[in-house]
């Protein structure tokens, strides 16, 4: 009934005062709080309202009626001519933004090998005692090692048993928990001339969402053989994964437990180095299963990079706290080590959620240098040991050895949560500037990397209107609607950069926001689907500018970004060039001409009240709909709905359509702390979400 009376009494104001009324709640009878001479306090009421102390048990919200003054919708004007532009290497009058890594120099022994297969091999020969991966459990205590002559002869066996089995560049899906079989039979498959495809196994407690996702990329990638673990081949055929999947169209699977001790006179040699060594799989943020195409040629120049820049070499220990599974976690784990040399200290991310602390105490018990990790062990690691740094130095935990912490992400980097992690471990000893951010996406999954060289990375302040226009506007910290932006490390050796406008694909001028174009030798060689649409992506993976050089042929991350050149100078020499990545294409919202990023929309809903633990937008027809988690009793839910309007449409003049309180947990993440905002829109379509309150503002 009271919706009913709400509206009437909108009506009745809106025909006799001509007023529109923003915000109507309604409160249990005598909750307003009054003056002493028994009226309503009006200011102590605002400051309630505002502060989200109302507690209304009902809310109707009109900003689409009441708010007749936001900025007009920026009409998009056509941009100066290509002719009229360009000048030697001058763009409008600004240099062109490029930028690139030093040269690859010297090839040293394990460089001249053309394939990662033969690295090993020589390996297993020349040093067969050296150890190279050593994985952890939860307790801190070695699970499992290999060095090089085990891992050789692990490979030798799987190669033995594929070879009578499979044809050459068959495709073979590896469904292994993070650990040696997944290494050795990578490995096993470049000697049997098959295709490996890394898969993450199904959570045995979450079936029916994770083994659809595994028999999506197994027939995907058109696999013709599964190879794995005896327990997960069980769960594979179990009875409770005829609900998730059709069972019987699995192809063959294998089991590699108790492998018979043979092996083969000869081993595989590709023809030549341009063709197939491994595909990667990983599902985008926008809920798209992209696979690329690794040829033996990127695979060697990913880890010849990787090294220079990370001065790898057979006496360094790094340890990696990170997914096995694709991009940049799955050259670490199954390249690097093999192609360097260096011994890979691995912490599979799930034993963190027995022991928080594990990835820590490793790398300070082993001295790494260099430690990767996600977003989601930093997470865990700031949430979970917030208030345990003195009981970790009790125990003697200490971090001064580490000289750089690269967090591996395809996003841009989140300043408050590096910082907020080097703020709590500086107590042991941790540099504050030894934590960074890398920089990968699908057409190369590895464009940036700190390193353990070269300056510090940098940070900027860009004024947030300007960024919606697609402008870069420097400002001074602290100023108003600033927004900081940190370098995504610098850019790995032998790799080139350009900035080219999203529209006319020309290059763009110095601190202009375009689109990232990058050239590498360890570029991805195209996109793998089956549904044959590499058409429609071909232009990914090669092409080139409209004007200026049109030779070279550059790949489209599909992301905005912007370079820098700033005051600092390279190992070479040179005035250093600085990359800032704002945000993935894909994400973008365009609402009212402009671009929005979510993340920034994000941002200022957690800030505008304690009980808002997480929150994702994302547009439904042409409203904005913002949910947020809930954290604190359900009363708090009504408060919600006016704070989260007033703040969106006082930071980014946008009217928010729809805002669902959710409770904590159901915005989906995935395994690289991705927020899933496309899964979360599905799921709110089909009414999935179970909302403590949804609140649809007229």
């Amino acid at each position: 009934d009271s919706f009913q009376w709400m509206s009437r009494v909108l009506q009745a104001i809106d025909s006799i005062h001509q007023v529109g009324v923003y915000c109507l709640a309604l409160v249990p009878a005598n909750t307003l709080p009054k003056t002493p001479l028994g009226g309503i306090h009006i200011s102590e009421t605002k400051q309630r309202f505002l502060e989200g102390a109302l507690h209304p048990c009902n809310v109707l919200m009109c900003p689409h009626t009441c708010v007749t003054n936001l900025p007009k919708p920026r009409q998009k004007q056509p941009e100066v001519g290509p002719a009229s532009m360009i000048v030697g290497n001058l763009v409008a009058g600004k240099r062109i933004a490029q930028a690139c890594g030093r040269d690859l120099g010297q090839l040293e022994d394990n460089d001249q090998f053309l394939y990662i297969q033969d690295v090993l091999q020589w390996r297993a020969q020349a040093t067969p005692d050296h150890p190279l991966f050593l994985v952890l459990n939860a307790k801190g205590t070695v699970a499992s090692t290999a060095t090089c002559l085990q891992l050789h002869k692990r490979a030798e066996r799987v190669a033995a048993s594929l070879m009578g089995r499979l044809n050459t560049g068959d495709h073979v899906a590896l469904v292994y928990p993070p650990g040696i079989d997944l290494i050795a039979t990578f490995y096993g498959c470049l000697y049997a001339g098959c295709v490996p495809v890394t898969v993450r196994p199904p959570h045995p407690q979450n079936l029916a969402t994770t083994l659809p996702t595994v028999k999506m990329i197994v027939e995907v990638s058109k696999s013709v053989c599964i190879l794995t673990t005896q327990a997960i081949m069980k769960l594979l055929k179990s009875k409770e994964a005829t609900a998730a999947v059709d069972i019987k169209s699995w192809p063959t699977v294998l089991d590699t437990d108790d492998l018979p001790r043979k092996k083969n006179s000869h081993f595989y040699k590709p023809p030549t180095p341009e063709m197939l060594a491994y595909l990667d799989f990983s599902v985008s943020t926008t809920g798209i299963l992209a696979g690329v195409k690794m040829s033996h040629a990127a695979t060697g120049a990913l880890c010849r990079s990787i090294k220079l820049q990370c001065e790898l070499y057979p006496s360094r220990q790094i340890a990696i706290c990170l997914d096995p599974y694709c991009g940049l976690g799955l050259a670490l784990w199954c390249l690097c080590s093999v192609y360097s040399g260096h011994q890979s200290i691995l912490v599979p991310p799930l034993e963190l959620e027995s022991n928080v602390s594990v990835w820590l105490t490793a790398v300070s018990q082993y001295k790494a240098r260099v430690t990767f990790c996600s977003y989601s062990v930093m997470e865990m690691c700031t949430k979970g040991l917030g208030s345990q740094t003195e009981a970790l130095r009790l125990r003697n935990v200490n971090l001064s050895c580490v000289r750089t912490c690269m967090v591996v992400a395809e996003e841009r980097p989140r300043i408050a949560l590096t910082q907020s992690f080097s703020k709590i471990f500086k107590d042991l000893g941790l540099s504050p500037r030894a934590v960074s951010t890398t920089f990968g996406c699908r057409v190369n999954v590895a464009i940036c990397l700190q390193g353990t060289s070269g300056p510090d990375p940098t940070t900027v302040y860009v004024d947030m209107r300007a960024l919606r226009h697609d402008r870069v506007r420097l400002v001074e910290r602290g100023s108003p609607h600033s927004l900081p932006l940190m370098e995504s490390g610098k850019i790995l050796p032998g790799v080139k950069v350009i900035i080219a406008n999203t529209e006319t694909k020309g290059p763009l001028g110095d601190s202009h926001l375009g689109e990232v174009w990058v050239s590498s030798p360890h570029n991805a060689t195209g996109y793998y689907t089956v549904y044959g649409e590499e058409a429609l992506h071909a232009d990914h993976f090669n092409t080139k500018l409209s004007f200026g050089d049109t030779q070279t042929v550059w790949a489209r991350t599909g992301y905005l970004g912007f370079l820098r050149r700033t005051e600092l100078t390279d190992a070479s020499g040179e005035r250093h060039d600085a990359l800032y990545v704002v945000g993935s294409l894909d994400e973008t919202l365009e609402l009212r001409g402009m671009r929005y990023h979510p993340i920034d929309i994000e941002t200022s809903v957690i800030r505008s009240h304690k009980s808002i633990a997480e929150c994702a937008v994302f547009t439904w027809t042409n409203l904005l709909v913002v949910v947020v988690e809930l954290e604190g009793s359900e009363q708090e839910a009504l408060d919600l709905v006016a704070l989260v309007t007033n703040v969106v449409l006082e930071e980014h003049y946008l009217i928010v359509g729809v805002v669902v309180v959710v409770d904590p947990g159901v915005i989906p993440i995935n395994s690289r702390g991705e927020k899933q905002r496309m899964h979360l829109r599905d799921g709110f379509l089909a009414d999935q979400l179970d909302p403590i309150y949804v609140a649809y503002n007229m």
